[in-house]
């Protein structure tokens, strides 16, 4: 597996735990419209956004893009996961089967 795939998949987990502390931050009652976007939920989710960004930038440098976008779908899989064990979201059969072929879409193409 070469350096770059790795940081792809980092910068996937990244992105997906930038979208649970958003996601967090979006049901905490705020006073004003301010505190909305300036709490530390908001700010370190957007800048895990940024770092992943910087990431894939890199990653792209030795990845084919066809390879970056696959291995960029499985955030969708990430989340679900981290959903289930921080924000105690339910698992659906409608969303394990979505999930399943997400993973079965990827490895699909990957061979």
């Amino acid at each position: 597996m070469s350096k770059y795939v790795i940081v792809a998949l980092i910068s996937g987990v990244i992105s997906a735990v930038s979208q649970i502390l958003l996601k967090k931050s979006s049901s905490i009652p705020k006073e004003s419209k301010i505190k909305e976007y300036l709490n530390p939920y908001v700010i370190c989710g957007y800048g895990m956004v940024f770092l992943c960004m910087i990431l894939m930038v890199i990653a792209y440098k030795g990845l084919p893009f066809k390879y970056g976008a696959v291995l960029e779908s499985l955030v969708y899989f990430y989340v679900m996961i981290l959903g289930k064990v921080f924000l105690k979201e339910k698992l659906t059969a409608k969303r394990i089967i979505g999930n399943a072929f997400i993973v079965v879409g990827v490895a699909v193409f990957s061979f």
